[in-house]
């Protein structure tokens, strides 16, 4: 609900995709006057061709609309806190299943004329090559910012705008199989920081004639890399080199002794802590390209993985991100500058509705800043508070995109073996410790809790 006491001092919010038009709604409810600036249609990244805002360059879907899954509980946070995309998207709505796809042309047109219809929004089309000095502005230029506002943030923030050619998949740490695992460090150095998933010599051969295989994810011109750092090569493109090309890199067994039979392995994946808590492994050495389910399919033909829950999938980009852990806060403004925000994929979430989302809070948070009010930092057993926590997080190492996942969330007091309950117990956690937060922020959740499972429900 629209604050009808006072007009505040302006805002500026660079780009017109998800995450800066939600900006922009959520600074104008609360009657702060906000300059939108989108460049096209004068100027086009790669990946853009349309002049309207909120324009999806890839897929028309927004993933699951149940909330008990994480994209679904993701939208209704959303929801509570007065998105306007996700009511659109559901208007705009065409046949998908279980998930939340849209018309895409009708749905960017809903968007674009909600946004200039809004008298306190101005837009402007027009290309911003630098961050605005002074006031409150937000940065939510998108993963393909122009190459003058890219120079402009290494510029004020040093090496912190950076891409990756890939990514290696993280999976939940409940979801290794621990008997078929061990702990330990190679050579006996150091502590036992990595969780080792040994492999025998046919057991290795299954997977690395499944891996050569496996099908690869079609990549974009603007996301084709013309010399991939070696560093980040593929696995499957590794694999494909020898039969033994990645027994002796990644996969290498040396100065490691299985427990369970008192030998080396024949191969070894190695999985690193993700996050301080320890709920989430990466798996060391293995960025892909594979698509996703074939990165579920062949991964899990790894013994301890066979029941692997993968919080995030490895993904080949060339798209321009933060390393935002101690860079931004989790309110999503900038640790020693708190009136700039940055909200979208350039922060370091991952996909169409997490971007939509950080630019919610972005949004709220920029008009907190006017009013005086202090930030409001979401709970982390909520999805967005979750995200907006990780992109925060100065104990994750490698810092790469994420999106939303329920291996983010912190487990339930009690173990719940049913996959499906849990998650819904973590949905109905998530909505009720939400609706909980903005109450004591002083904030008007647009549509409760109960209001969203109860149509969960029915």
């Amino acid at each position: 609900m629209r604050d009808q006491k006072q007009v505040f001092s302006g805002a500026v919010v660079i780009g017109g995709g998800f995450a800066g038009t939600e900006a922009a709604m959520r600074l104008a409810a609360k009657n702060v006057p906000v300059t939108l600036y989108e460049m096209k249609p004068g100027r086009f990244s790669p990946a853009h061709k349309s002049p309207a805002l909120c324009e999806l360059v890839c897929s028309n879907s927004f993933k699951a609309q149940r909330v008990a899954s994480a994209a679904g509980l993701l939208k209704a946070e959303m929801e509570m806190l007065g998105s306007l995309t996700v009511p659109l998207a559901r208007r705009h709505a065409v046949p998908a299943g279980g998930a939340l796809a849209v018309d895409r042309d009708a749905f960017s047109a809903a968007v674009t004329a909600a946004v200039e219809d809004e008298p306190l929004i101005t837009v402007e089309r027009r290309e911003i090559r630098s961050i605005p000095e002074g006031g409150v502005a937000i940065v939510a230029a998108g993963p393909l910012a122009s190459e003058a506002l890219s120079a402009d943030i290494t510029r004020r923030f040093g090496e912190r705008l950076s891409f990756y050619d890939a990514a290696a998949p993280v999976i939940t740490a409940g979801s290794v199989d621990m008997t078929k695992a061990f702990v330990a460090s190679r050579y006996e150095k150091g502590g036992d920081d990595y969780i080792n998933c040994p492999m025998d010599r046919s057991e290795y051969e299954a997977f690395h004639e499944a891996l050569v295989a496996a099908e690869v994810a079609e990549l974009h011109d603007f996301d084709r890399p013309g010399n991939v750092y070696e560093g980040c090569m593929p696995i499957e493109i590794m694999a494909k080199r020898g039969k033994d090309t990645i027994r002796f890199g990644p996969m290498k067994p040396v100065g490691l002794v299985d427990p369970a039979t008192g030998r080396r392995p024949w191969a070894v994946l190695q999985l690193r802590r993700e996050n301080r808590d320890g709920t989430m492994f990466n798996l060391v050495g293995f960025q892909t390209n594979l698509k996703f389910s074939e990165q579920k399919r062949v991964f899990s033909l790894i013994p301890a993985l066979h029941s692997a829950e993968f919080v995030r999938f490895g993904v080949m980009h060339r798209n321009s991100f933060l390393r935002s852990p101690g860079l931004l806060s989790p309110a999503f403004n900038v640790l020693n500058d708190p009136s700039l925000f940055f909200a979208g994929q350039i922060t370091g979430v991952e996909g169409y509705m997490e971007s939509a989302a950080s630019g919610i809070l972005a949004g709220i948070n920029a008009a907190r800043t006017l009013t005086g009010e202090a930030p409001l930092i979401l709970p982390p057993d909520t999805m967005l508070g979750a995200l907006s926590r990780y992109i925060a997080d100065t104990s994750v190492h490698d810092f790469q995109p994420m999106g939303a996942a329920m291996g983010l969330l912190p487990p339930l007091s009690e173990r719940v073996r049913d996959k499906k309950l849990r998650y819904r117990m973590l949905a109905e956690r998530a909505l009720r410790s939400l609706q909980n937060a903005l109450a004591e922020a002083g904030v008007e959740p647009a549509v409760t809790a109960e209001e969203l499972l109860l149509r969960e429900g029915s």
